[in-house]
């Protein structure tokens, strides 16, 4: 197992940060490349539809989905949190 890997990003002007593993980042990045978004926008979708959970644990969750489910489903209006699925292509394109 790899130690997490830390990196910073801004979302609606906020400065934050997001700690997980590189097998993570690394399918984040593709996940974003598929879904023709910058990583950042990805980050900032996922943000905004994680409801209570922290945000380092909603990208794990929303990679875990994403890859589960293919790349194609619900609209990012029916996704209310990573209990729920941000499910591919349930992501707004930026």
């Amino acid at each position: 197992m790899t130690r997490p890997v830390k990196r910073s990003f801004s979302i609606k002007g906020h400065r934050t940060s997001i700690s997980i593993e590189a097998p993570f980042w690394d399918a984040l990045r593709q996940a974003a490349a598929q879904e023709g978004m910058a990583l950042a926008a990805l980050v900032a979708q996922i943000d905004a539809n994680r409801g209570e959970a922290g945000l380092s644990s909603a990208v794990r969750v929303w990679v875990l989905d994403y890859f589960r489910e293919g790349t194609k489903s619900a609209p990012a209006s029916e996704v209310t949190s990573p209990a729920t699925a941000p499910k591919p292509g349930g992501i707004a394109r930026l």
